[in-house]
């Protein structure tokens, strides 16, 4: 999976493949800076390489999608889809993340991410899709969601605590490929969940 994108008036082009091992410093940098100075995600010490090389040995043995954006060489962003709960019943539901440079963002990179993601699970049989949005004030993912069709369902009031404030998650939901109209055809991610333990 490798695309061309030129996803804003900047003419700003971005190329979203999958990740390999040799990103995650770069993914691990992007995503420092939003434990250490956000609210959008609840950890409060940023994970080393060797942590996000772990999670991304996990996602990828599940076969679930780890996506980067590159601009002239450069990591500019990353999105994955990771299981929503590990109980079998959900195994048609993913969560998804969405992470954007900080110099970088309002260049559309989160979207070409976001359809890039979106696309790569619905192509898997993955039937709905789960984002849960640290802080409420994080105006910038709930937009991102939006414009992809999310829908808010709900919050989680008061479920995080950074920076000597409560901060509440936000839900949305937006449903993959036809969604709950059919059954499924194959099963999804049930071998994958197997080999990843």
């Amino acid at each position: 999976m490798s695309a061309a994108v030129s996803p804003s008036s900047r003419g700003l082009k971005v190329r979203v493949r999958p990740a390999t091992e040799g990103d995650i410093a770069a993914v691990q940098e992007i995503y420092a800076h939003y434990v250490l100075s956000t609210s959008a995600s609840f950890e409060e010490e940023a994970p080393t390489v060797a942590e996000m090389t772990a999670r991304w040995q996990k996602i990828h043995a599940r076969g679930m999608p780890y996506l980067v954006a590159v601009h002239k060489n450069r990591i500019v962003g990353y999105a994955y889809g990771g299981p929503f709960r590990e109980r079998s019943a959900y195994r048609y539901t993913i969560e998804d993340s969405v992470y954007v440079a900080p110099d970088m963002m309002g260049r559309g990179i989160g979207n070409a991410l976001m359809t890039a993601l979106i696309r790569k699970c619905e192509t898997q049989g993955y039937r709905q899709m789960i984002a849960v949005i640290g802080d409420s004030a994080n105006a910038a993912s709930i937009a991102l969601h939006s414009r992809h069709g999310f829908a808010v369902i709900g919050a989680l009031r008061s479920s995080g605590f950074k920076f000597g404030r409560w901060s509440d998650a936000v839900l949305m939901q937006k449903p993959l490929g036809d969604g709950d109209t059919t059954l499924p055809a194959r099963d999804v991610g049930r071998r994958a969940r197997k080999r990843a333990r």
